[in-house]
């Protein structure tokens, strides 16, 4: 082999190695499904998510709030609050309040980068 040839080489190994370390990240999304005690689905329900700073270790401080949609469900961006604190946070605690009409019902969850977390929330009769 020539030095040419070596000097292709050598680039093109680099350019792998570099390109095989930018791997795509799923996003950290909550999905919220909200029911009737009925175990109807219901839209147009309020979410409430807030960072539990009471757990162990603490959640750091969030809040965010969304309504149901016609499929009785709805999704929460939690990278919004992992990306407030790069790689010092990677789990995080939540509780979850719903209000619909004059209901409410409670929950927790907890939440990982890169993950969907799912839960159902149920309102009392």
């Amino acid at each position: 082999m020539n030095k040419k040839n070596i000097t292709s080489f050598i680039v093109l190994i680099s350019l792998i190695y570099v390109f095989s370390g930018c791997e795509s990240k799923d996003p950290a999304i909550l999905k919220v499904f909200v029911r009737s005690s009925t175990n109807q689905l219901i839209q147009g329900a309020k979410v409430i998510v807030i960072g539990d700073q009471q757990s162990n270790p603490p959640t750091q401080s969030f809040v965010d709030t969304a309504y149901t949609n016609s499929s009785g469900f709805t999704t929460i961006d939690m990278d919004q609050y992992f990306d407030q604190y790069p790689n010092e946070e990677t789990t995080g605690y939540f509780d979850i309040i719903v209000k619909h009409n004059n209901k409410e019902g409670f929950g927790k969850t907890r939440c990982r980068v890169h993950t969907t977390s799912v839960e159902t929330i149920y309102l009392p009769n």
